[in-house]
């Protein structure tokens, strides 16, 4: 395989910061040697993560064999998961704000016809159901476990009790109607044909949408990670993936 030297569009920030946890991570293993170092273990992380490089490419590029590659990714990528806020911190967080936004998002994965629970029928694709919560100005805050495409928005929402924390939190949230029946603080535009809503429903649709369209500006973000592009894991880690590159995605946002 041929091996070149490549960048990686994070901070250094985010760099140190990983080398450290990594650091703490051995440590608390007792872990004496290993192939490579915690600063070197860092950026072949952040390079799977950033920019989807498969672990044959990265353990070329290291010098590592793709058993070891796999090894040190999942070990960091557990590392990062467990630095995850929690909904009830996000929630504490989101109750500063004016108000939050709240919208799903589906992160194709590679499957077949026959994976019928993991097909999307809006989206016309296999793919895992997110959930993410923004604050006014599109900054993403939070990012839900990852359910099966066919679940619904509002499915998704109830199961993970995102709801009922805002609700009880008196947390105003902009949504769209795929939350419809939701309750709670939970906004949505009127509904029905655009022309037979009266002057009034249509201005308020407006204004909804003009809100609601900075929450496509966390979707871009987390999707600048370049491997929730498709995924091709086991559905079974996605989850700790997301929360991963959430807590990466936060690190960069807070350290710049």
């Amino acid at each position: 395989m041929l091996v070149y030297p490549s960048g990686v569009d994070v901070s250094t920030s985010t760099l140190r910061y990983l080398s450290a946890r990594l650091r703490v991570r051995r440590r608390e293993m007792g872990t004496r040697w290993r192939r490579l170092s915690s600063g070197r273990q860092a950026p072949l992380v952040l390079a799977h993560l950033r920019c989807g490089h498969t672990y044959a490419q990265l353990a070329a590029g290291f010098g590592v064999g793709t058993t070891t590659a796999y090894r040190y990714i999942k070990e960091a990528i557990d590392v990062l998961a467990a630095l995850t806020p929690t909904l009830a911190e996000v929630v504490k967080t989101a109750s500063t704000k004016a108000f939050v936004l709240l919208d799903g998002t589906l992160l194709p994965i590679d499957r077949i016809a026959a994976d019928r629970p993991f097909y999307s029928g809006k989206h016309k694709k296999h793919g895992m159901n997110v959930q993410v919560i923004t604050d006014p100005r599109g900054r993403l805050l939070w990012a839900s476990p990852a359910l099966p495409g066919a679940v619904h928005d509002i499915k998704a929402a109830r199961t993970h009790g995102i709801i009922d924390a805002l609700t009880e939190a008196g947390v105003e949230c902009w949504a769209d109607k795929g939350y419809r029946g939701a309750g709670g603080t939970i906004r949505l535009p009127y509904w029905g044909r655009w022309e037979t809503l009266s002057a009034g429903q249509q201005a308020v649709n407006r204004s909804h949408a003009k809100i609601r369209a900075l929450v496509e500006q966390a979707m871009a973000t987390l999707k600048t990670w370049r491997l929730l592009r498709k995924l091709r894991c086991s559905t079974t880690r996605i989850t700790a993936l997301v929360q991963a590159i959430l807590t990466m995605h936060l690190t960069c946002s807070n350290r710049g």
